[in-house]
């Protein structure tokens, strides 16, 4: 019967007594002899055909090392060989005694573990170390014939202990750099012993994922190609605190993770190893056995790099890309983003031009955007996900880009040439919930993990999805390194949060019965409450030049105020940089959507959103939600002909870009596209095409959307005081019967805009508006209704100048022609 090893290893038998300088006892003449008979069998080589004549020499050669090394009055039986504890002294007049050689097999409980997947530590019991008699090799591989090992001139074939199993007791004072040499039917490897190495993840490593406080998660878990030792390979670690045991499986080893089980490092779940020869490329998973014994294979929650799906494994990834973006980053941080102009493009990638790789958009995209003068694109979500449906929201891969479109450096490419063309990249992030695949994040290791352990709180009830545990450290830490992730290592300027409503609330979308209070009685979400805080706070401190931007529909109070402000309910700010305004988005298309003859009953839904316009930092979104589901498009949503349509859109972005707040349009809402968006083809470009007979209507609005970017960008009225009162003044706004409503807006330095929208489908002759005394004359620089952008050319086509009678409560007034069905601009001549 061979001892039992403990968990870190077997531990050398001690001796009873300390050696003497000038003698050399017979166990260590036995020693000698049997080194240097291994180092003369070292001279002729064996083949994986005499495996069982070599097997049978490591034997006779352990047995009869066993035979000299026992000596008379200290040898022991089989019961006592414990090889831990040391042996009760005689008297003082007796020898030294002799080290008592153990079998270097595995005992039955490490096998069973082993074969089972249930194994917390097989570098213990795997690989080379020191015990009594010398030092046990051991190797766990599955269908090998043969395994040797090789150290310098020493080559030794160990025993085929069965089921994959191979050791043997070499006499040897030291534990010796070492090679494998495995033989297989029809082939014979040389390669690095995986279980000779020390683990690759450092106290500090460890100490922060525990306390859920490692901000690059990912530098940590995940698989990274490395040098370890001296060996090239890569290194896997994985969070699975309730699995039995790891293991890896790849392409390396056809799948079959057996031979390569992981180790447990201790009470943080993180389960590691190290293979050599494994590179960038190589497909993965883990092979995760449950709690109750079952097994599972799961994708790596950290991969950097996924197959394309429908495929789920996971890619070993390593990043050589160099960035060139150097003069981008450096000014981002100049002005904070509710203070910049922010115009933004959202985009689809995947369908903005369908076939196109990263690489390819990369080569069209930013001189799309750039000319049409957007300052950012806000891309729809780009992290891995398994069906296109969902148009990334339902994700799988938090840490890596789609493999649809590339590789993660195409990724960076497409990221770093937006940025050399001036354009900032927002990312939508979706951490509020994540789908059930069996593959993926859902009970990850056998037990609830990711979501929450309660079937209430962990099931999203309208997506059919679940929602993440935010209480848990370990889960906040993964999702606020996820969002440092994306800024850091792909240049990301900004995060548009997701469902951030659908976080905020424990009774969201859930009836009576289906949710239990907070500690305090309430329906807020304490937990989700302070993950967002805590993201917000440290991807402003980590990413100077960062912006968040919450999707969040309801009247929370301070979505985008500083969380260690608190506010009337008692709580601190969420910390986000903007929030879309959903109330501004909802009543202005409820109100152009009604027929001309109608608004002037609903002139209120145009007008409240300045009653709260300075309530938060808002974005004004017509974003894809707008867009779909039997929506209508922007310009299917107008009610009229044809040309009244068109008129209705372009008089609504002109109201929308001198509005307070950033703006932000869906691909193909820029050309009046008047069908729905979907996923499956995209924009309808056609519609641009010279031969099509209404392209001149198409490219009409888009060089509308062009020029308002111009005149915005060039006029700080339009975004420096964004969020301050100070920047915005009615001129009148309760023209309710013309359906006219007109606002200035105001630079720092009282440099003013004057906006004015009507929107009736009649011409407004000699309409007088009050103005400052201060401006001498008035000069038209926008008019929607011109004629190269489809209208009427209704135009004020020379500077206007004020008289001093005064109306709407000002000093002064002017006179202008209003288009019928347009926005006009009008700046200081």
């Amino acid at each position: 019967m061979t001892p039992r090893p403990s968990s870190s290893g077997p531990e050398p038998r001690k001796t009873t007594g300390k050696k003497t300088t000038g003698k050399k006892t017979a166990g260590k003449k036995t020693a000698q002899a049997a080194e240097k008979a291994v180092a003369k069998k070292a001279v002729a080589k064996k083949t994986p055909a005499k495996k069982a004549t070599a097997t049978k020499a490591v034997a006779k050669k352990a047995t009869a090392t066993k035979a000299v090394a026992n000596k008379k009055g200290t040898q022991k039986t089989a019961t006592e060989k414990t090889a831990t504890k040391q042996a009760v002294p005689r008297e003082a007049a007796a020898p030294p005694r002799a080290e008592v050689a153990v079998s270097p097999a595995l005992d039955a409980g490490d096998r069973e573990r082993l074969l089972a997947g249930t194994h917390h530590d097989p570098h213990a019991v795997l690989g080379a170390h020191r015990v009594p008699g010398g030092v046990a090799f051991r190797a766990f591989r599955p269908y090998a014939l043969a395994v040797t090992v090789l150290s310098g001139k020493l080559r030794v074939e160990l025993h085929d202990d069965g089921d994959g199993f191979f050791s043997g007791l070499v006499p040897l004072a030291e534990v010796p750099l070492h090679r494998l040499l495995v033989a297989y039917e029809g082939t014979v490897q040389e390669v690095e012993d995986p279980y000779r190495f020390l683990p690759t993840l450092g106290e500090l490593d460890l100490h922060l994922i525990g306390e859920g406080r490692h901000e690059q998660l990912w530098r940590a878990l995940g698989a990274h190609p490395a040098t370890h030792d001296g060996v090239a390979g890569t290194r896997f670690a994985v969070w699975a605190p309730n699995a039995r045991g790891v293991r890896v499986a790849g392409g390396f080893n056809f799948w079959d993770g057996t031979g390569h089980p992981m180790r447990s490092l201790g009470s943080t779940g993180v389960w590691e190893l190290f293979l050599p020869g494994v590179g960038a490329g190589e497909l993965y998973k883990f092979e995760i056995t449950r709690p109750d014994g079952s097994r599972t294979f799961r994708a790596d929650p950290l991969a950097r790099r996924t197959e394309v799906p429908p495929a789920t494994s996971s890619v070993v990834h390593a990043s050589d890309y160099t960035w060139g973006d150097e003069e981008w980053l450096a000014h981002r941080a100049d002005a904070p983003a509710h203070e910049a102009p922010m115009s933004v493009y959202e985009v689809h990638l995947p369908s903005w031009r369908p076939g196109l790789t990263y690489r390819q958009l990369a080569e069209q995209l930013p001189a799309y955007v750039a000319d049409l003068g957007f300052t950012h694109v806000e891309l729809m979500p780009v992290a891995e996900h398994p069906f296109g449906g969902s148009w990334g929201y339902q994700v799988t891969g938090f840490y890596a880009p789609t493999a649809r479109l590339g590789d993660p450096d195409d990724f960076k490419y497409l990221v770093d040439r937006l940025h050399r063309a001036g354009i900032g990249v927002l990312m939508d992030w979706v951490p509020a919930h994540f789908p059930r695949d069996d593959w993926a994040l859902a009970e990850f290791d056998g037990r609830p993990l990711y979501e929450h352990s309660d079937p209430l709180r962990a099931a999203h009830p309208d997506w059919g999805t679940l929602e993440f545990d935010f209480g848990r450290r370990e889960v906040r830490n993964f999702l606020v390194a996820n969002a440092v992730y994306w800024c850091e290592e792909f240049h990301i300027d900004g995060l548009r949060v997701d469902a951030v409503a659908s976080m905020l609330y424990l009774d969201y979308s859930r009836e009576p019965g289906q949710w239990t209070p907070n500690e305090h009685g309430g329906r807020e979400n304490l937990d989700a409450v302070a993950f967002l805080q805590e993201m917000n706070a440290t991807l402003y401190r980590r990413v100077p030049g960062v912006v968040t931007v919450a999707e969040e529909s309801t009247a929370w109070d301070g979505v985008t105020r500083a969380t260690h402000h608190k506010g009337p309910s008692g709580f601190g700010g969420l910390g986000f940089g903007l929030k879309w305004n959903m109330g501004w988005m909802h009543d202005s298309l409820e109100y152009m959507s009604r027929e001309p003859v109608h608004r002037t009953y609903h002139h209120g839904e145009l007008t409240f959103s300045m009653v709260y316009a300075y309530s938060e930092n808002y974005v004004l979104p017509i974003s894809h939600d707008e867009v779909v589901h039997g929506k209508k498009s922007l310009v299917s949503k107008m009610p009229g002909d044809w040309w009244q349509q068109r008129a209705n859109e372009r008089a609504y972005l002109g109201w929308m870009w001198a509005h307070p707040g950033k703006q932000l349009l869906f691909m193909g809402q820029e050309f009046a596209q008047g069908a729905e968006w979907s996923e499956a083809h995209g924009p309808d470009w056609w519609l641009l095409d010279p031969e099509y007979g209404a392209a001149a209507d198409h490219r009409g609005v888009r060089d509308l959307v062009r020029d308002l970017n111009t005149v915005y960008r060039a006029t700080p009225a339009l975004w420096r005081r964004d969020t301050h009162p100070s920047g915005f003044a009615w001129v009148v706004g309760d023209a309710a019967d013309d359906d006219v409503v007109a606002f200035l807006r105001l630079d720092a330095d009282g440099t003013p805009l004057l906006a004015v929208s009507n929107f009736a489908p009649v011409v407004r002759s000699g309409y007088r508006l009050g103005v400052p005394d201060d401006v001498p004359a008035w000069h038209e620089v926008l008019n929607t209704d011109a004629a190269r952008y489809g209208g009427g050319d209704v135009l004020n086509p020379h500077p206007v100048k004020p008289d001093a009678q005064g109306w709407h409560g000002r000093p002064a007034s002017i006179r202008l022609t209003l288009p019928p069905l347009a926005t006009v601009w009008l700046r200081p001549a």
